[in-house]
């Protein structure tokens, strides 16, 4: 047993732990819990827990469905809103095959495939995700209007706002897990929010990420609202993304960093940024997976709908921010695509497999865009060679079906599992006869 296992089991026992809960994964991102008495903690550290994989998303058929979840010590945290006696922890698991294999289907295990690629490369991946999401009023029924918990725009005070209170309970909970927060601030929707989590190597930020989005609807439910991540929960107001900060380092080095270049940025951060504008449209059905999701891209706000960069450009796919002379560490991009309901390690990893690969190749990076890319005409905008992102999750699945790039990083079991329930959604989108349409065509035709 090694000493990260051992302090495990010692804290369990000292503060009295009754219930450790594995946390996993399934392929759309959505959390998957089971808990074990401390009585079975070393048990599964030596063997893990075995479990029906038939019944989770995406990972076996059912005449494979034997599958073992191993937990990860050192992800071990004590659960806040769980109470100071006879608590729960939690611990993340890897998935294996009973055979002791990592399992394809298993969300982390892609990110850590990629994140070895690039390490036999020289580099360690880092991100820093900004979260936005709104905040609810419980609605009156099911279909009953949403209705934000205040009318506050972009870093508003709002007095004696329900959200400083939410925001402050929710970092105090998420710093009291190890998880660091940079930011907090009211974003420009009504009742909409945003916290920074503080940069961390990308496997680590995506495991922060799954506890994030938990504690904030702990949070919620606390405080009796209710929060969402959806990507364009109103038609009228802004969406909520992910805009994720990213880096290479090599060793203590940000290989981002040139200081003699311009902006500052080295020929491996504009190969990078290269290789996600390349690449852009073939990963869009990962970063921004729902059919709601193109209701942000393509709904003003901000929100990225054309492939291109730009220096402090907040209308760029991928904008590089102001950087600070002398801190070479700084040094950074920043993908402006994805959104809050994004499953992190799919998407962290072809996001470093598209930036990879034009290190790689020696990828060109095209002429930054200085101009608001949406005031600009469909022509200037062909005339720049600035390209749209896909317009709707079919058109997403399409142009991810023929990526290389993509089958290969998600691997083949997960690729053809995440086409499959895409397609699912769209055909069951497309069939709905919407509030629009009846309202529009009802009185007329």
């Amino acid at each position: 047993m090694d000493r990260q296992q051992e302090f495990v089991l010692r804290t369990v026992e000292e503060r009295d732990i009754r219930f450790i809960r594995l946390w996993f994964t399934d392929v759309l991102g959505m959390l998957k819990s089971v808990a074990i008495a401390p009585a079975e903690l070393e048990s599964a550290f030596a063997e893990g827990i075995g479990f029906d994989g038939s019944a989770i998303e995406g990972f076996t058929r059912v005449y494979e469905a034997d599958m073992i979840a191993k937990p990860d010590p050192t992800t071990f945290q004590v659960l806040p809103w769980r109470g100071e006696q006879q608590g729960t922890a939690r611990m993340f698991c890897d998935i294996l095959t009973p055979d002791g294999e990592p399992s394809l289907a298993d969300s982390r295990n892609v990110l850590k495939r990629a994140l070895a690629r690039a390490s036999d490369k020289g580099f360690t991946f880092y991100t820093h995700p900004e979260v936005e999401f709104y905040l609810f009023n419980p609605p009156e029924s099911d279909t009953g209007p949403l209705v934000p918990v205040d009318r506050g725009g972009y870093f508003d005070h709002v007095p004696r706002g329900s959200t400083h209170d939410f925001r402050r309970a929710a970092i105090t909970m998420l710093e009291s897990m190890g998880i660091s927060v940079e930011f907090s601030h009211h974003e420009a929707g009504p009742g909409q929010n945003e916290i920074d989590l503080r940069y961390a190597d990308a496997l680590t930020t995506a495991d922060n990420l799954m506890t994030f989005r938990t504690v904030v609807k702990e949070v919620a439910l606390e405080q009796g609202v209710y929060a969402s991540f959806m990507p364009k929960p109103m038609a009228d107001q802004p969406g909520s993304g992910m805009h994720t900060h990213m880096s290479l380092f090599e060793g203590d080095r940000n290989a981002f960093h040139e200081p003699s270049s311009q902006y500052e940025l080295s020929k491996v951060a504009r190969q990078f940024i290269a290789g996600l504008l390349h690449h852009a449209a073939e990963i869009t059905a990962v970063t921004n997976q729902y059919v709601n999701s193109y209701k942000r891209l393509w709904g003003g706000a901000e929100a990225p709908s054309f492939v291109s960069w730009g220096h402090n450009n907040r209308s760029a796919l991928v904008r590089v921010p102001m950087y600070k002379p002398g801190k070479g560490n700084s040094s950074r991009i920043e993908y402006r695509g994805i959104d809050s309901a994004v499953n992190p390690y799919l998407a962290f990893a072809v996001l470093l497999a598209a930036g990879l690969k034009g290190v790689e190749e020696g990828y060109e990076l095209p002429d930054e865009t200085a101009d608001d890319v949406w005031e600009l005409t469909n022509t200037e905008r062909r005339a720049l060679g600035i390209t749209p992102l896909p317009a709707d999750l079919a058109e997403a699945i399409a142009i991810m079906e023929r990526s290389e790039l993509v089958a290969e990083t998600l691997g083949e079991h997960v690729f053809d599992y995440v086409l499959r329930n895409k397609r699912e959604e769209w055909e069951a989108y497309r069939a709905q006869v919407t509030p629009y349409e009846l309202e529009r065509f009802l009185p007329l035709l």
